[in-house]
């Protein structure tokens, strides 16, 4: 059972690791909002490297439930492959908006880092939940069609982030839809 130390070691790390960067954000900042010792930090996740895992797990948890909710919730099979940009949707409207928690992972971990491994284990995720929601609308180049998806996606996550479109993610629901008739 989580101890109320780790949720809110948690917490801060997500608002922190997520606005401020990973690398930016020593483990003294995410105490501090935390309110919590030291010592909690080390004994729920044995230093900055497992908090942040934890952190990139956590956040692809809650995402993955929301996904998974709006797909359960549709019956044809093009309205569930949109679930995933209209999971985007919600996600975003959730204070999301400083794009894609693990690409940030990525771009500032060494490569040897658990969190960054844990990042790319989340990007091989999405995709792998996504292609057989795209085979089961007969697409006749799934692996194709799960690529283009994806790389819209990930455009949109970049351009929400950067600020370069209104609405990147609507957007991106719109040609993911175009791509899916």
């Amino acid at each position: 059972m989580p101890t109320r130390a780790r949720h809110r070691l948690l917490a801060a790390a997500d608002e922190l690791f997520y606005a401020r960067g990973i690398a930016a954000t020593g483990v003294d900042a995410v105490i501090g909002r935390a309110g919590v010792a030291l010592g909690s930090l080390y004994n729920n996740f044995g230093g900055k490297d497992g908090l942040v895992t934890a952190y990139l797990d956590a956040r692809q948890a809650r995402f993955e439930q929301l996904w998974d909710d709006l797909v359960a919730a549709r019956t044809d099979p093009a309205d569930r492959v949109l679930a995933l940009f209209d999971a985007f949707a919600t996600w975003a409207e959730g204070g999301n908006r400083n794009g894609c928690a693990d690409v940030a992972a990525v771009t500032q971990l060494e490569e040897t880092a658990p969190g960054h491994a844990a990042a790319l284990r989340h990007k091989r995720a999405v995709a792998d939940r996504l292609r057989p929601l795209v085979v089961a609308t007969g697409a006749p180049d799934p692996d194709g069609l799960t690529a283009d998806l994806l790389l819209i996606h990930e455009g949109a996550l970049s351009a929400l982030a950067l600020g370069l479109d209104p609405d990147p993610v609507g957007r991106a629901r719109r040609l993911a839809a175009r791509l899916l008739t």
